[in-house]
């Protein structure tokens, strides 16, 4: 089932509001400080295939509108003990899971991967290859992020001989004025150059990541900025909602408010992209993401297959998620958990032979139950009562009796149509996922939490 993009304003003036993301159900507020290696262990008895995430923290400049746990630094020598580090979380991690079992996804985040340089990187690769059995086909899902800025002569042949095929492109906007409020001065050489030769060298996917709502953006200046980018092909587009937030993330302190556009413009950039990309051809997988026709991801939305974990839309559910490094969650069995978040706390648990779990979560019942039918409808947009019933042994009516009732509401502003069999979620309530979505949380509302808007 295509998805297709729909901008209902009158629809996104009554909805807007605060909301997950749902990269996770229960959501990471919901984590807890008492859950500890032991727990992790346990869940780690089961024999699954492996998706593994590192994350580098390292950047050489702080770019104004980052949210994500990073250092910024001008001494690479500090990913040297970093680097040894996660040499030994990876041993400790290794010796807790089968060995032998496949790993079918890979991805390094950040920060900046590329902060590392090319022998650090081969280093690192080859250190995992000696924990995890990784893929020597071709055949998995090995991909990184990029700061084109961050791109050496030779970044690029070194990352597809290590064994990486896919990659995602930071550029967020192309206008000199825009990159300059929040400290990205970039070419679209140093963005689109990078991508024409990860195409020659062989990567499978090419996605570029867009922000719209940014200091000094314009409806022109981003039209300009998406019309280069759709000249260029990617097989995937990010277009993340700026969230501003500054007394939760330093860096925005240094963005001037009086220069964000004003809220009904960002709608209107919002609507000009998803329609720009839609009639280029691109299909509205959800959320912030779009694709082209034949790549995986519409592919698996199509067969019913797709997935949506901490590094957003994703085509191997079926995978435990092993994370490395400061800050980062995995999700193996029933469980997430997530490190510790500064490196001097990392490095000591390290140093005691522990894995560096600071909290995480057992999930129950009910909240399996939940994350899978959020998935569903965060994913393929539908949800079959009959399947659903049969797959948890419940009586899906009688289940979610007081959830199904308000989303009668949203039924009549045509966001879903319901019936006996199921939800169909429309074109209009696409774009409003979140809203339907955040229906079936148990715990909304239990707890503070900052979220950002659904649009």
């Amino acid at each position: 089932m295509k998805s297709h993009f729909s901008f209902d304003q009158d629809l996104i003036d009554r909805y807007d509001r605060p909301g997950p993301r749902y990269t996770s159900y229960p959501t990471a507020v919901q984590f807890r400080d008492d859950f500890t290696e032991s727990d992790y262990r346990v869940a780690a008895g089961r024999s699954r295939a492996l998706s593994l995430y590192f994350h580098i923290p390292f950047c050489d400049t702080i770019c104004f509108y980052c949210a994500c746990n990073k250092i910024a630094t001008k001494d690479r020598a500090k990913s040297e003990p970093y680097l040894r580090a996660l040499d030994r979380e990876m041993a400790l991690q290794a010796a807790i899971f089968e060995q032998g079992q496949p790993v079918e996804q890979l991805h390094w985040g950040g920060g900046t991967p590329t902060f590392l340089n090319n022998e650090q990187m081969r280093w690192l690769m080859a250190r995992t290859r000696e924990h995890f059995r990784l893929l020597d086909d071709d055949s998995g899902e090995y991909s990184i992020e990029i700061d084109p800025r961050e791109v050496r002569e030779d970044t690029l042949e070194v990352l597809r001989e290590i064994g990486f095929n896919r990659m995602s492109l930071g550029l967020q906007d192309l206008d000199p004025e825009v990159q300059r409020a929040v400290n990205r001065v970039q070419s679209a050489e140093q963005t689109f150059g990078s991508m024409r030769r990860a195409r020659e060298l062989g990567f499978r996917s090419v996605s570029i990541d867009l922000i719209y709502g940014l200091p000094r953006q314009t409806l022109e200046s981003f039209s300009h900025t998406l019309d280069a980018v759709i000249a260029e092909r990617p097989d995937r587009l990010s277009i993340f909602n700026y969230a501003h937030m500054p007394e939760r993330f330093k860096p925005q302190r240094r963005i001037d408010a009086a220069e964000l556009p004003p809220p009904q413009v960002k709608l209107d950039i919002l609507q000009m992209a998803g329609e720009k990309l839609q009639d280029a051809g691109y299909v509205y997988i959800g959320m912030d993401h779009f694709a082209l026709p034949d790549d995986e991801l519409a592919l698996a939305q199509e067969r019913g297959e797709l997935y949506r974990n901490f590094q957003g839309y994703s085509t191997h559910a079926h995978c435990d998620l092993l994370a490395f490094g400061v800050s980062a969650i995995g999700s193996v069995g029933d469980t997430y958990a997530q490190n510790v978040k500064d490196l001097d706390s990392y490095y000591a648990a390290i140093e005691r032979g522990e894995l560096p779990i600071e909290r995480g979560l057992r999930l129950n019942r009910d909240d399996r139950i939940r994350r899978d039918l959020i998935g569903e409808l965060i994913c393929q947009f539908r949800l079959d009562f009959a399947d659903f019933g049969r797959r948890w042994e419940i009586a899906v009516r009688d289940y979610f009796a007081t959830e199904l009732e308000r989303l009668v509401p949203m039924q009549a502003d045509g966001l879903l149509v319901m019936g006996e069999t199921g939800i169909r979620v429309t074109d209009a309530g696409r774009l409003l996922i979140r809203n339907i979505c955040m229906v079936f949380d148990a715990y909304l509302g239990q707890t503070p939490a900052r979220f950002s808007r659904v649009i």
